[in-house]
């Protein structure tokens, strides 16, 4: 039976910024079932052949939004490529799309830092980002950035995350492509902070598209209502100058904020929304004794002056 989620922001949404342009958005109900790289400009397979074995489908079966949605499965060949038309250099882009990954299946995506011309074999360039969601299948629920240098192999845990499985998530990656750097959002909540483009020795060209892989046989995942940003559209500019981030994460005991400027308030809350822990430390990068808190998913807000932001952690 076809399932379609609405998924309701329980603390709430981030501004927007009023300076980021849409580029291009995509939520495939306007393709036919079947094949979808023939269809549409913006996608194409890593092989360049229209309908070959790394294909993507279009299905209906599952949908954020209308009824059809695009399905990478776990057979460990579909290799499908969403293109930036405009391949910015410079200056900040996001890429914003919706993802269902059903219970104890997985997921995996990167971005690619150059473009090959279409109707080749793409030339990899994988530079920011080496995503899994549940790497090993046993892990569902948790997804990390993975530092391999032999690529697509799940084995050298950079950094972690968590997401919700079977429902519909977002994901937000923000690029900051002067200062060659990413963050990454699940519903809004920041996981990542100012993670390098770095892999092996490939050169940043340009911001080039995400490339959602097949990287194990237990991958299902349907993609859905892809947005295109010129600009951050998560407001983070105006945290710019009180950037942080927190380590290790999942936390032990202690959870350290590292910060350029005096943090005024941590709040911690449970899944639930409530809080279960608070302090004012006001100095520059803290350490938060977490040691008390039960394991599980906790929701770290962190206020720097008159700028707050909240994190993700797991215990």
């Amino acid at each position: 039976m076809k399932k379609i989620y609405v998924l309701a922001l329980v603390l709430g949404a981030f501004s927007f910024s009023a300076n980021a342009q849409v580029e291009l958005t995509d939520d495939f109900d306007s393709y036919n079932l079947g094949p979808i790289s023939a269809q549409a400009p913006q996608w194409r397979t890593w092989g360049g052949i229209d309908g070959g074995s790394d294909e993507a489908n279009v299905v209906d079966d599952e949908a954020q939004s209308g009824l059809q949605s695009v399905f990478i499965p776990g057979n460990l060949a579909t290799d499908l490529m969403l293109l930036v038309p405009s391949a910015p250099t410079s200056g900040v882009y996001t890429i914003e799309f919706y993802a269902l990954i059903p219970a104890g299946k997985g997921g995996y995506f990167n971005m690619q830092a150059a473009l090959t011309p279409e109707g080749t074999p793409w030339v990899q360039a994988l530079m920011g980002g080496n995503v899994f969601f549940n790497c090993d299948g046993a892990s569902g629920g948790i997804g990390a950035i993975d530092a391999s240098p032999a690529g697509a192999e799940c084995t050298v845990t950079q950094a972690s995350f968590t997401y919700p499985e079977d429902q519909w998530f977002k994901v937000d990656c923000v690029y900051d492509l002067d200062n060659e750097t990413w963050d990454m959002y699940i519903d809004e909540v920041q996981f990542f902070f100012a993670e390098p483009f770095a892999f092996n020795t490939q050169v940043f060209i340009e911001l080039a598209g995400l490339d959602f892989y097949s990287a194990t046989a237990h991958n299902e995942m349907y993609i859905d209502d892809v947005t295109l940003y010129n600009g951050n559209i998560l407001g983070t500019n105006d945290f710019a100058e009180n950037k942080f981030s927190v380590y290790p994460n999942p936390v032990k005991d202690m959870l350290n904020i590292k910060s350029s400027a005096a943090v005024d308030n941590v709040t911690v809350y449970d899944i639930l929304g409530k809080v279960v822990l608070q302090e004012n430390p006001g100095t520059i990068s803290p350490a938060i004794n977490m040691s008390n808190l039960a394991s599980g998913s906790y929701l770290v807000k962190v206020t720097i002056g008159d700028s707050s932001k909240t994190v993700k952690v797991l215990k």
